[in-house]
């Protein structure tokens, strides 16, 4: 799949943040279908996420350690990227390089260890994606939000537009 948050960024953009000092570190994630799959429990326990193959490399680790240790902000691009990092997070906080599979729903309440501040699209409702928006920037705040798009008829899912979750 796309990684669409990321599509938000021009060269431009991207040049300009990079001349501010920004560090850009790539993760994979080969999504699965379940990551579009909507969510039909009402016990988010109980739902089961296919599993996706994760691929972080040292650079990659080394960029993100490098930001937590200067008390610099992580910004995670997309739920994807978010989902990645928070699988190969240590006990201590840092993320460790990592080549495996992940089944992981982060869904409300979670305690992310990695990021500051998300770039996500608005997602639709019932998906896996929502529901770690959500555990991010707390779902009354992100309910809020949406409410919010709607009203001003924002563009939502892959196309769409985006929010900056601090």
């Amino acid at each position: 799949a796309a990684p669409t948050a990321g599509l938000h960024f021009s060269r431009e953009l991207m040049k300009r943040l990079e001349l501010k000092g920004i560090c850009f570190a790539e993760v994979t994630l080969h999504v699965g279908l379940g990551n579009f799959r909507a969510i039909e429990v009402e016990d988010l326990t109980k739902h089961k996420m296919d599993s996706e193959e994760v691929i972080i490399e040292e650079p990659t680790t080394n960029c993100i350690n490098k930001a937590k240790d200067h008390k610099k902000k992580v910004v995670a691009v997309g739920t994807t990227s978010m989902k990645a990092i928070e699988t190969a997070v240590s006990i201590y906080g840092n993320v460790k390089p990592y080549n495996g599979w992940t089944n992981k729903f982060i869904f409300p309440p979670y305690d992310f260890k990695v990021a500051d501040a998300m770039v996500t699209n608005l997602h639709l409702p019932h998906s896996s994606m929502m529901m770690m928006a959500a555990a991010f920037a707390g779902y009354d705040f992100l309910i809020q939000a949406y409410k919010e798009a709607v009203e001003k008829k924002y563009k939502f899912f892959t196309y769409g537009d985006a929010m900056l979750i601090i």
